[in-house]
């Protein structure tokens, strides 16, 4: 049996390590029944307005429960970073188990597969499936390659006693890599210049032909350009 959280550690290709907080079973129950309210206090609000919409009402009403039960999940997890208001609320946000902004693909087959996790009552398959695994998945995350974990609020920039004039790349970068450039130079203070050095020469052809020094100190300009410390 797990703990009520646990943690998950990931190397990105770029030789940065992230560490995912996984939410347990409670918390993600707390953020389900906030969801829930919300979606019966829509219906009920929507309700009192259709009943002026004569013989339309009924069937305007079950497309509208359809689609909150269905949609509300799946539009909001796409478009607001991984998080319905449940979530939000409750600091959650689902991720691809990589640790990357989950997409439209994963968040259907998630929120499909509720009805089987949902069985036989009140999330029972759903519950079993999180608390026997190592990664608190329920089958429809499973299925889809997700995790829900805890969103983390963003570090303040740390400032550097140097500015670096180096802030042009070679090449252009991703997203990801624009990260873990950021995360170098937020790290930057608690290594050694020998372990900094090393860690810049994984960076490829960003750092090509270049030796250690100079490395470290193109990745740390890059990262301060892109925090906006560049002066």
């Amino acid at each position: 049996m797990q703990a009520l959280d646990s943690a998950r550690d990931i190397s990105t290709p770029e030789g940065c390590n992230l560490t995912l907080r996984l939410a347990g079973p409670v918390v993600r129950s707390r953020a389900l029944f906030i969801d829930a309210a919300i979606r019966a206090l829509i219906l009920i609000v929507a309700s009192q307005i259709l009943a002026f919409t004569g013989q339309l009402g009924p069937g305007l009403f079950i497309l509208l429960t359809f689609g909150l039960e269905w949609f509300y999940p799946i539009l909001f997890e796409v478009f607001s970073r991984g998080a319905t208001p449940g979530k939000k609320l409750c600091q959650l946000v689902v991720l691809h188990d990589d640790g990357t902004p989950v997409e439209w693909g994963a968040s259907f087959v998630r929120n499909t597969l509720r009805a089987l996790d949902f069985l036989p009552l009140l999330y029972g398959v759903g519950l079993i499936t999180m608390l026997i695994g190592n990664g608190f998945q329920r089958l429809g995350d499973l299925a889809a390659g997700t995790v829900v974990v805890y969103r983390d609020d963003p570090e303040a920039p740390v400032a550097l006693a140097v500015s670096f004039t180096d802030v042009s790349s070679p090449v252009a970068l991703k997203l990801d890599e624009q990260r873990a450039l950021i995360d170098f130079v937020r790290r930057s203070s608690s290594l050694t210049e020998e372990r900094a050095e090393e860690l810049a020469l994984l960076a490829g052809p960003l750092v090509e032909g270049l030796p250690a020094a100079a490395a470290r100190r193109r990745l740390l300009g890059l990262g301060q350009h892109l925090i906006g410390q560049t002066r």
